[in-house]
């Protein structure tokens, strides 16, 4: 939409406040400022959604990989072979065994439920996730025979323990006698604590070697699962499709959507939701720039008249007056991502200002998984929001403008 010298001048004139015109600048501000925010809130609450499920998703997937094939009754005898066939499907890139069972541990008196997880040294120093969360003691020095575990920085904390102390694991497969089962008991030395981020695997994993853990479940040369990476996770069903044909009812393959469906699907269902309420923000605005237009149209007549009778088109007022709204719209638009981003750059130290203010802990990492307030702004879904604002905002002026492109000047100059 090109606009000529004199369109552009009264369209910038229209822009500012003109005397006794006070209250429509009044009600155009609180249009920008409603524009503003509801592009602000819709840029802070999508980015922050789209990095909590990528945050979780990874490290889910960095602690139990795209799929896992978990043997009958906790036990895989042939692993091996099946590790081997694995590795050979195209697309696979990890075929890790490991042992994972729920226990119990203990030291100084406390007692929480863990999660055990026996790996190959070399597969436990390769984990990104535990390597780069390492806070105190070395993963190196969980050896084979070494007597030593990690555990969670939240386990740690539960317990009271720290890297040298003697945490016992209990296993309930422990020795029949003629009275039952007697639990086994092992003592272990923490040899490091690690901190990945998401509360449940903090609060619950124990790592130690897989060979100690074999050892500590009397399961021989068994192991429980066997975890796979592949090139692409969102097509881990198809590059799977021949694992499955090759382990048959040998043992049972699910993938990550499986494993954790109702987290996934739920945290769609309140991504859209969120969306849609939110978009009401903008369309409210919407209508403010609806009113503040026609009221600027009444407040016109006689200038609009007076245009036309000195040559002013039709066409050039619509212009005019799409390009006041449409302004407004773009300047509320500009202003709620700038907004937005600075809200998601500092959006930590505002979670900590609130909670400061309120006393209340808003960012529970028992109730949201993460530690911190994760934030992945999605350029795509940005650009969605500006467009959707800018089409907003321009449908929004179409009605006063061609009100004003349709006013007679005779009528108005004759009663006015």
């Amino acid at each position: 939409m090109f606009l000529s010298r004199y369109e552009r001048m009264i369209a910038r004139r229209y822009l500012l406040p003109g005397k006794g015109e006070g209250f429509i600048f009044l009600v155009a501000g609180i249009s920008l400022s409603a524009v503003m925010l509801g592009v602000a809130a819709l840029v802070i609450v999508m980015s922050v959604m789209n990095g909590f499920r990528a945050e979780l998703f990874d490290k889910i997937v960095g602690l139990n990989g795209h799929a896992v094939i978990q043997g009958y009754g906790g036990q895989l005898r042939d692993w091996r072979e099946i590790a081997a066939q694995a590795r050979t499907t195209p697309g696979v890139t990890e075929a890790t065994p490991l042992i994972e069972q729920p226990l119990f541990s203990s030291y100084n008196g406390r007692a929480e439920p863990v999660l055990l997880r026996g790996l190959a040294p070399a597969d436990l120093l390769g984990n990104k996730e535990v390597r780069a969360g390492v806070t105190s003691g070395d993963l190196r020095s969980i050896t084979p025979g070494s007597n030593r575990i990690a555990i969670g920085s939240r386990l740690a904390q539960a317990l009271g323990a720290d890297v040298g102390s003697q945490v016992s694991l209990i296993s309930p497969q422990g020795q029949t006698t003629p009275f039952g089962t007697v639990p086994r008991i092992v003592s272990y030395t923490v040899g490091a604590i690690f901190e990945v981020g998401v509360y449940d695997y903090d609060k619950a994993y124990v790592l130690m070697p897989l060979a100690d853990a074999q050892t500590l479940l009397m399961l021989g040369d068994s192991v429980g699962v066997i975890e796979l990476r592949t090139t692409d996770a969102d097509r881990v069903q198809q590059i799977l499709a021949p694992v499955a044909q090759k382990i048959g009812r040998r043992a049972v393959l699910s993938d990550w959507r499986q494993l954790n469906s109702q987290l996934f699907e739920a945290l769609e269902v309140e991504r859209v939701a969120m969306f849609t309420v939110l978009s009401i923000i903008i369309v409210v605005a919407v209508f403010n720039i609806l009113s503040s237009l026609i009221m600027l149209v009444r407040a016109k007549t006689r200038d609009i008249a007076i245009l036309r009778t000195m040559g002013a088109t039709r066409s050039g007022l619509l212009r005019i007056f799409v390009t006041v709204g449409t302004t407004i719209g773009v300047l509320g638009m500009l202003a709620g991502l700038m907004l937005g981003f600075v809200f998601l750059a500092f959006r930590q130290n505002v979670v900590v200002v609130v909670q400061m203010l309120t006393g209340q802990n808003l960012w529970d990492p028992q109730i949201r998984f993460l530690t911190e307030l994760p934030s992945k702004p999605n350029p795509v879904e940005i650009i969605v929001i500006a467009l959707m604002a800018l089409v907003l905002s321009f449908l929004a002026t179409l009605y006063p403008a061609f009100k004003a492109a349709n006013t007679d000047p005779v009528q108005v100059l004759r009663y006015e």
